[in-house]
């Protein structure tokens, strides 16, 4: 398996977590961080049903993997995740020495791998990642905008007014 394919098996993990907030009616965001070729934190968005800022996908799986890992030091993993992560989740990430940050879609209003800011790859943090872009980006994206279209349509008002 080429690593492009390995991305694309472990993104398509991260779409699945995706669905599982669509369906409870969070922002469709998921995660998944892989160890040794086993996905050992799962997570998505979940601060709507939680009203805690800090559910988002990459924060669930990052205590999840550290739990399983018996360790904050999630060294030899990669995180798989569907949008571009935040300032606080990469910040994470790196406090967490995650050595891969796998995304789909850039996030043009938080994105601090690459869009706004580039934490992942910043030297003079005590750690930096490999930042690899774009993966199933155009899913990922149309996940996102068919979810945000229909909270549009359900709130626009009907009859012209």
């Amino acid at each position: 398996m080429t690593s492009e394919n390995t991305d694309d098996h472990w993104m398509q993990a991260a779409i699945a977590e995706a669905r599982l907030a669509e369906a409870k009616g969070e922002v469709p965001v998921g995660a998944v961080i892989v160890h040794e070729g086993q996905i050992i934190g799962r997570g998505h968005n979940g601060r709507e049903s939680s009203q805690d800022p800090t559910q988002h996908a990459e924060m669930i799986a990052i205590r999840d993997a550290a739990k399983q890992l018996g360790s904050w030091r999630l060294i030899d993993t990669a995180l798989y995740v569907t949008l571009e992560p935040c300032p606080m989740c990469a910040g994470a990430l790196v406090n967490a020495r995650v050595p891969r940050v796998v995304w789909g879609c850039d996030d043009p209003k938080a994105g601090a791998t690459r869009t706004l800011y580039n934490i992942g790859s910043d030297a003079r943090l005590n750690h930096t990642f490999d930042c690899v872009p774009g993966v199933l980006g155009d899913e990922c994206s149309t996940l996102l905008s068919e979810f945000f279209s229909a909270i549009r349509a359900k709130n626009r008002p009907r009859n012209g007014r």
